[in-house]
């Protein structure tokens, strides 16, 4: 089995928050790889990674970096395979610097960027991704969407049961 989704973090302190888009993958059944590399301490190893990504069967990646956060744009810069940025909160500016960094390319080098640690949304977005050329990876995010809306419709009436006098509706 060859991963179809790399995950890619400039530390191994980014695990915590990359650990739920490993968790969405393993949910629907996606073979993914999992790293830390960095652009700054390993940018030859990033290199390597990048330019050998879709050869390898990886068809996205999602790069998760914090403070200046040029993990994902330099793998960008490098492979054809579409690059889902995760900016991770690790600076005293909660993560702001680093979600300016991802999001800011420049022409040319586009990088899908996500909010702040929120790497089961690039999870979800790396499977729809994958989806538009797989049926049953469609069916399957259909039942995940149609199981949120269940989870609100069963929310809102667990609100309900809440009774106050002044309450309208």
């Amino acid at each position: 089995m060859k991963a179809k989704v790399s995950l890619i973090m400039g530390s191994t302190s980014d695990y915590p928050v990359m650990e739920d888009a490993a968790k969405f993958l393993d949910e629907m059944e996606i073979p993914f790889s999992i790293n830390a590399l960095s652009a700054h301490r390993t940018p030859e190893l990033v290199e390597v990674f990048a330019r050998n990504a879709y050869g390898e069967g990886i068809r996205v990646i999602i790069a998760a970096a914090g403070m200046s956060a040029h993990l994902p744009g330099v793998i960008a810069a490098m492979t054809p395979v579409p690059v889902i940025g995760v900016p991770i909160n690790a600076s005293s500016l909660d993560g702001m610097d680093a979600l300016l960094s991802i999001i800011q390319m420049p022409p040319g080098i586009p990088v899908a960027t996500v909010g702040i640690n929120a790497a089961r949304n690039a999870a979800i977005l790396a499977v729809q991704i994958l989806a538009t050329s797989d049926e049953t990876l469609m069916n399957k995010l259909t039942i995940f969407k149609e199981e949120l809306k269940s989870k609100i419709s069963k929310a809102n009436d667990e609100l309900k049961a809440h009774h106050f006098k002044y309450r309208v509706g």
